[in-house]
């Protein structure tokens, strides 16, 4: 007789191995859906830096016609000044290829304003770099949770 083999319970999800994790980032292709709400400036350094993170990562962009993406990424932006500071709240949602959102990064970034500017104006692109950053990380950290 065949030896039988006893399959692992499922009743509680192990934590991904870095191997796991690694693949569920090397079979992603994100798709970054235009950005609502920010000025195209204030985007611009956003995006390149959006690119830029997710390179390093491991993580491959598809294009806005690419229909072979794995997840969809929206992200909502305003920006708030007070004072010599402005803060940039965002939301990202993370959707899948049909619309089913997965789900949601969001925080706030307060750095000091541009000289003279306000709202969008005073966004310095560092600013807009850095939650750039965290949002390639927090996503990837995400991605890396949903393997095995």
């Amino acid at each position: 007789p065949a030896p039988s083999t006893t399959a692992p319970a499922a009743s509680s999800p192990t934590p991904a191995s870095p191997a796991q994790s690694a693949a569920a980032i090397a079979r992603t292709r994100l798709q970054v859906a235009p950005i609502v709400g920010a000025s195209v400036e204030a985007a611009a350094p956003l995006t390149a830096e959006l690119q830029t993170r997710a390179r390093q990562r491991g993580i491959t962009l598809a294009g806005s016609t690419d229909q072979t993406a794995t997840h969809v990424l929206k992200g909502y932006f305003s920006a708030i000044s007070e004072g010599s500071d402005t803060t940039v709240i965002y939301v990202w949602d993370i959707y899948d290829p049909s619309g089913n959102r997965l789900h949601r990064i969001n925080g706030q970034q307060k750095a000091p304003s541009v000289k003279g500017g306000d709202g969008w104006t005073a966004v310095a692109p560092a600013t807009m770099q850095g939650i750039a950053d965290q949002t390639v990380d927090q996503f990837a950290a995400w991605l890396g949770g949903q393997a095995g």
